[in-house]
């Protein structure tokens, strides 16, 4: 840093003023002789020190700025350690995570199987039912209650009341061929039973699954709460400052104001978890969000509604800890996430057993 010089005149004669002073008898002794009084201090002089002095405070601070340097590098390498610890932690849930995802498929799987051991059940049931010598009213009666609860259990797997509806229509026509009074009773529990499930809301499988997909998709798009943005402001500010004549020490204090805010860099960040991961581990961020989106759509497949929600839960907190919430894909992710919850909690199949109770009264011969 250049100091600016001073030209100091000194002169070799400077006046000296003397005064004498009478001293009254018997107090010569108690006074202080007379002599030179000291000459004031040149006025460039004085103006060389407070340059040094300001020289000095300046190196100071330089001094103490490396010093914070220092600091936060070491801050920076404890950091950098923590988040390799992190990074291993993501690779084994990361493989929990794969380990979850083919258990999944395994359920699936057995579902897959209880689909046709339910199927050949009623298929066994069928024939069973031709070979019963009852009466007509008795085969009629057996045979709509089981054909109600099989329409139960394929709507509770599928997911849709369309094959519950059909088996009740299906029932109710029945009934009305067969013109018994005794089955009046049995007729309306079926007419309440009928109205009941088609005023049901009952969310669309496939659109929810669409939208599961969606999310998967835009999961590579989504914004890092800790990433770095174009720094504009002060480039700006840095161009305003070069088109203003300064003075050379203004100039020197926007330099190191420039340097200052390229090497620290402010956020505010809610969560700690966010601040700290690195490039490395955004990676395992993104796929153990999408793996927690797949174990939700594997589970809404095979009616695993209580871990589906679940999944939902961890990817919806995934979503707003480690990602800029005010980021457009941030906020599209969320509403998405959002409206397939809202979805799922209306994935409750309603039960006809109005119906059930009326048949099983009716099979009993009360």
């Amino acid at each position: 840093m250049s100091l600016p010089s001073t030209n100091v005149n000194k002169t070799d004669d400077e006046p000296v003023n003397e005064a004498a002073e009478r001293v009254a008898p018997g107090a010569g002794s108690m006074l202080p002789k007379a002599g030179a009084v000291p000459a004031a201090p040149a006025p460039g002089r004085s103006l060389t020190l407070w340059v040094g002095a300001l020289a000095i405070v300046a190196l100071l601070a330089a001094l103490m700025l490396w010093q914070k340097v220092g600091n936060i590098q070491a801050q920076l390498a404890l950091q950098s350690a923590s988040a390799q610890d992190k990074s291993q932690e993501a690779q084994a849930l990361s493989k929990q995570a794969l380990s979850m995802a083919q258990e999944t498929a395994a359920r699936v799987a057995v579902l897959d199987a209880r689909l046709g051991e339910v199927a050949l059940q009623r298929s066994q049931l069928d024939e069973l039912m031709q070979s019963l010598s009852r009466s007509r009213d008795d085969n009629l009666v057996v045979d709509i209650e089981a054909t109600l609860r099989l329409a139960q259990q394929q709507a509770e797997l599928t997911g849709s009341v369309e094959p519950l509806l059909a088996a009740l229509k299906s029932a109710d026509q029945r009934v009305t061929r067969a013109a018994q009074p005794r089955l009046a009773l049995l007729q309306r529990a079926i007419a309440r039973d009928i109205e009941r499930v088609k005023s049901a809301a009952v969310s669309d499988t496939p659109t929810m699954l669409a939208k599961l997909d969606d999310l998967v998709r835009l999961a590579d798009d989504l914004v890092l709460a800790n990433a770095v943005g174009p720094r504009k402001k002060a480039a700006d500010e840095a161009a305003a400052a070069a088109s203003k004549p300064v003075q050379p020490w203004q100039k020197l204090l926007y330099d190191v104001v420039g340097e200052a805010r390229n090497l620290v860099r402010v956020n505010r960040i809610e969560t700690p978890d966010a601040a700290l991961v690195s490039p490395e581990q955004a990676f395992f961020v993104r796929e153990n969000f999408k793996l927690k989106l797949l174990n939700a759509r594997l589970g809404l497949l095979s009616r695993q509604i209580g871990s589906a929600r679940a999944d939902l839960q961890v990817a919806q907190e995934t979503l707003g800890k480690y990602f800029d919430p005010q980021a457009r894909s941030t906020k599209t992710a969320t509403a998405l996430l959002q409206q397939v919850q809202l979805q799922m909690r209306q994935l409750q199949i309603p039960r006809v057993d109005d119906t059930l109770a009326v048949l099983t009264t009716a099979s009993a011969g009360r």
